[in-house]
């Protein structure tokens, strides 16, 4: 950590932006159905984080849940399903698990639970595959086709943190206790990196984001402090990331921790057909500066005969 205090901003900024981001989510439904934040008489976003409407005309909707009602074959409106792609086409574009690092209030809790693991130094009780969230995935969809309700959204801690925020403080808290104690003392990251199927269905659709982790492999001295400080350390695979110009895995939730922590600058957001254009134009520079050298050795070797 940085001494001076605009180098620890330097550190801390996304962290910032991300705390700003999920808060002002939160306020925004709570200013809405406490405080009377409306826009042409209608309320600024009513709903819910699963199904919302913003400003009264843009629908919102989360596309799991519309997967497990959808699994449920009960009938959707169409203003849902509109809500669906808008979602769909920003989480395209900003990364699937831009949601669970900027937008989900879950991630404060884990975050403050990973924080309580450093402090104390807590070794992990349990293993659990962090592939195990998309057994839970399938099983979700699969409860909800058999159960003719939407499993998830019924026990989401997502849900239930919203409407503990939104509404006041009920039973739910102790919910978000488990989560905390999990997360602290059982498991790293237990709730977000192993179990969460919300998050599990955002890393697919990560897979195909265009917002990437630029990775500038020349400028790596393999430190690791971007693995020490990564919710998913797994996404971190420096042969693959230096292949291809960016981190690739959809488990990558572009919280921005790596780089904020880099000391060499190496990582850096930009869009991924950028990062292959500018790899190309690079490759083609090595090329010819290869070619060129081979000729100029071959006339070198002409003279020299």
């Amino acid at each position: 950590m940085p001494d001076t205090l605009s180098g620890k901003l330097g550190v801390w900024k996304y962290l910032i932006l991300r705390r700003i981001t999920q808060l002002s989510t939160l306020l925004l439904f709570f200013g809405s159905a406490h405080w009377a934040w409306n826009y042409n008489e209608l309320p600024v976003i009513s709903g819910n984080l699963s199904s919302s409407l913003l400003l009264g005309f843009i629908p919102l909707a989360d596309p799991f849940a519309v997967l497990q009602i959808l699994a449920t074959q009960n009938t959707l409106l169409s203003e849902v399903l509109t809500g669906t792609l808008i979602v769909l086409a920003f989480y395209f574009i900003a990364g699937g698990r831009v949601w669970c690092s900027w937008v989900c209030p879950i991630n404060m809790v884990s975050d403050l639970a990973s924080r309580v693991r450093r402090k104390l130094n807590i070794q992990n009780a349990v293993q659990i595959s962090r592939r195990f969230r998309y057994t839970i995935l399938v099983l979700a969809l699969v409860l909800s086709a058999i159960t003719g309700v939407a499993a998830f959204e019924w026990i989401s801690p997502i849900s239930i943190f919203h409407r503990e925020v939104i509404f006041g403080l009920g039973s739910g808290w102790a919910i978000l206790l488990g989560i905390f104690i999990f997360d602290a003392f059982i498991l790293k990251d237990g709730w977000c990196g192993h179990l969460c199927p919300l998050g599990a269905f955002y890393s697919i659709v990560g897979r195909f984001s265009l917002l990437r982790i630029k990775f500038d492999a020349p400028t790596c001295t393999h430190c690791v402090e971007c693995v020490t400080v990564c919710p998913e350390p797994q996404v971190l695979d420096f042969k693959q990331a230096t292949s291809k110009g960016y981190i690739s895995a959809g488990e990558c939730t572009n919280c921005a921790r790596c780089i904020g922590v880099c000391p060499e600058n190496t990582l850096k957001f930009d869009l991924k057909p950028w990062i292959k254009k500018q790899e190309l134009t690079i490759n083609n520079q090595q090329n010819l500066t290869t070619k060129t050298d081979n000729l100029n050795e071959t006339d070198h070797g002409r003279k020299i005969a």
